[in-house]
């Protein structure tokens, strides 16, 4: 997995739709290998970023969970840790 893509599910507020398509942006240029497609393939990453998004949305309305929602910040505060650690202070 692109490690610039980040859990979007029991979060409050919820995913926004800018979230959702980003992620989705990360995983098609993961996959196709250019964080810049070329003009004639363009018109298909936008694609596959729109029907990823859409795809992605549909799963995240659809999850179920009985955990209690997580914080934007806390858990941006626990990264922020966790990369201090890994990459010193």
């Amino acid at each position: 997995m692109c490690r610039n893509i980040r859990p979007l599910n029991n979060f409050a507020p919820p995913a926004t739709p800018d979230e959702v398509s980003a992620a989705a942006l990360q995983y098609v240029r993961k996959v196709g290998g250019a964080s810049k497609p070329s003009t004639a393939n363009a018109a298909a990453y936008d694609e596959a970023v729109a029907e990823i998004a859409a795809t992605t949305q549909r799963l995240l309305d659809r999850l179920v969970t009985v955990a209690p929602p997580k914080d934007r910040e806390v858990e941006a505060a626990k990264a922020r840790a966790r990369a201090a650690v890994r990459y010193g202070a």
